[in-house]
Order: C-alpha cells, then structure tokens, then sequence
C-alpha cells in the first residue's frame, strides 16, 4: 500500500461506489464545439460500462465504423460519466434519436475536428463515502486542507496492476526478455483469485501439468488459456507462447512496469512532494513542459502557487533524465526492479520512449456536504490523474 501524505490525519474509513450514482465523473474539455463542421461532438453520458464499449454501442447503433468515433479520455464501468465523443458525417438529429442501454445521448454539436485522445482539461468528480460516523467527519477538513495546500499524489494505483495485481511484474519480464518469467507471472499465483476452479488451474500449471491447467482455467481467461494451448502443443516453448498475447495487452504490461516505478517514486518522495530539488525536472502544470530545477530554492515560490512541480519517471529508451542526486535516485529505483532505460527499445512495435509526469496534481472546486452517515466530496483533478489518489487519503482503506 502507498504512503499517505496525510499520515498524520486518520482516516474516516467509509465505502464507496456502492451503487453508479456514487461515482459521477464529468468531463472538462480543453474546447467547445464550434458548431459548424464535419465532425459531430457528442456528449454522453454512460452508466456501468466501459468508454469503448460506449462506443462500440453507438458505432454500432449509428452504423459507422468505429474508427470514424474520437474520444478525449478513457473512463472505467464504475459508476457514472459524462464526457464527449465525436463522429465523422452524422447529423445531429440521428444522433440525438440514439436510444441504447446504458447510454443517454446529452447533446450533439458540430466541430471542424474529430476529437483525439488527451483533448481535456481534466475531469469532476462527485464521490459519495457511506458509513461515516459523526466524530470521523470532523477531520475531512483538515484533510482536503492539506491536500488543497501541498497537492494530490498523483499515483496510478492498484488499478492499472491488473485483476491479480501484478501486470507490472508481466512487463518487466517483457523488458528482460524472460520469457518463462512472463507467463509465471501471467498465469499468476493461486491466492489471488477467489474462484477455486481458477485457483485449481493455477497451482496445476505450478506443478508442471499444463493440460490440466488448460482444463480447468476459466473460459474468460483467453490470454492465459491461448498461452496455455501453445505449452500443450510445444512445451517449454514460452517465448513462442507468450507471443500469442494481443499487442495491446502487451503494451498494458508495460506501461504497468512505467506506472509501478513511478508510484514507487512518488511514495519515497511523499514526505517532500511539494518542494523542489536542484536536478529535478520539473514540470508545468499549464502545459506538462519540463525544465532543469538549477537552483531549487530559487524555483520554490512557483512550485507553492502550483505553477510547477517537480516531475517523476515514465521511464523509457527516449526518456529526459534529470541530474544529479535526483537521476541517482531514479536510476536506482529502476536498477531494483532489474531493467534500465535501453531495455524499454523493444521491437514489434512496443518501444516505450517514456516521459515526465508531475510527482502531484492540484485539486481544484474542493467541496464537501454530510446527509446522514454519507460524505459527498467533489473535486476537480488535470487530465491522467485518478480520483482513487484522493479519495484514499480521506478514508485511509486502501
């Protein structure tokens, strides 16, 4: 589990995401239709379902192709979104007559471009926590004070890690070219499921009998099972198995490796994550541009009106590295998970170049009301954070 910065504070416990209404993200777009063009921006609001399968709906629904559909951001099953897609020659009427389940078309506007992925601002979210107590709500302000003042760690968190948790541990792998590594870790270990026929096929390929692990794995697991099939006809061949995995699923694990290594620097970074260090790069917020921190006493006023922050590691082949102390640090963060920045140049399309990103995220709109044993808590947080690094430093469970 990573550090808090808000140790000092107890938590105030609760649950959340106990029913869709719990969880309501909204987009901010970086522009407004324009409301003329060739190009129909629609704003929709989903409710259980992921952002493609949004958009395979209404590809489907309209008949166009899916590759016409653009999208800003990507947004989870869990609870309910609002945010914008765009397509290439409908008109406005036919899309607003689109009845689907799941999704309820908002408006729909004419725009001269079709929408491409990072074109927002950043997202609100309003989160309901249950279960509060009276006593445990009085120390929600000085929780978002702090938050408000020194910033949100900007971690990824246990959702880019996978269902078993360890997507990271399958990218590495890949970067070292290990390959058996990477189907050990692909299969995973038997007490990170709660399926016993799952468990059951996962201790059986452990005891080296691959056709019963194919037997009993579950029908959803096609990557693993796909593996599995190619042991049964060539055994010990994990190289040629291990290439049966999507390219997309591929490049998952990797940016899983980058994101682990990231949040492994924000958490031994937690204690100082609003002050700058001279060879940092630190990043600014209006535009994610990166500089040399020469003289970080210097550079601190700006880092505490949030105009900058000291950035972390999406290591890769292409990375901007920062100096000193600072790139000691970082390399020997890299050197512990056994991979260095050339391994990151892999063939087949799955080179990750890498980049900076800002150890914290302001919280912007900071807001909170009490109705019985509920909490609602809205915020604003930039494009590419996640809500759960927030809402984890006020309850504390998890």
């Amino acid at each position: 589990m990573h550090p808090y910065l808000t140790a000092d504070i107890p938590g105030i416990g609760g649950t959340i995401k106990e029913s869709p209404e719990d969880f309501i993200v909204e987009e901010i777009p970086s522009y407004l239709p324009c409301g003329s063009g060739e190009h129909c921006y629609l704003t929709i609001e989903k409710r259980g379902i992921t952002t493609l399968e949004a958009i395979h709906r209404i590809a489907q629904g309209l008949k166009v192709p899916e590759r016409d559909v653009g999208y800003a951001g990507m947004k989870d099953a869990v609870g309910i979104t609002r945010q914008t897609i765009s397509i290439q020659r409908i008109t406005s009427d036919k899309a607003l007559a689109l009845e689907l389940d799941g999704i309820r078309i908002i408006s729909a506007l004419r725009h001269s471009n079709k929408l491409k992925l990072g074109h927002l601002k950043g997202n609100r979210f309003s989160v309901v926590i249950r279960g509060i107590n009276d006593s445990a709500v009085l120390r929600l302000p000085d929780i978002l004070e702090t938050l408000g003042c020194r910033g949100v760690p900007n971690y990824f968190g246990y959702q880019r890690y996978g269902a078993q948790g360890n997507s990271h541990l399958i990218g590495a792998a890949m970067l070292r070219r290990e390959w058996r590594e990477c189907v050990d870790h692909l299969i995973g270990e038997p007490d990170a499921v709660r399926d016993e026929e799952w468990s059951a096929a996962i201790r059986a390929y452990q005891q080296g009998d691959p056709v019963e692990s194919l037997r009993r794995f579950p029908r959803h697991c096609r990557s693993e099972r796909d593996v599995l099939q190619r042991l049964v006809a060539r055994p010990e061949e994990y190289e040629k198995a291990f290439s049966v995995i999507h390219p997309r699923l591929k490049k998952m694990y990797l940016s899983a490796v980058q994101s682990f290594l990231f949040d492994r620097t924000v958490a031994l970074r937690i204690d100082s994550i609003d002050r700058l260090m001279t060879g940092d790069l630190a990043c600014k917020h209006i535009n994610g541009a990166c500089f040399l921190v020469e003289d970080a006493e210097a550079e601190q006023g700006r880092g505490a009106t949030f105009e900058i922050s000291a950035s972390g590691p999406m290591f890769g082949c292409k990375m901007k590295r920062p100096e000193g102390a600072v790139w000691e640090f970082e390399r020997e963060i890299m050197e512990q998970a056994g991979v260095n920045l050339p391994l990151f140049d892999l063939p087949g399309g799955l080179r990750m170049e890498g980049e900076r990103r800002p150890l914290r995220v302001p919280a912007g709109e900071l807001g909170w009301s009490v109705s019985g044993d509920a909490v609602t808590v809205t915020f604003s947080l930039p494009k590419g954070s996640y809500a759960t690094s927030l809402i984890r430093e006020i309850t504390k469970t998890f």
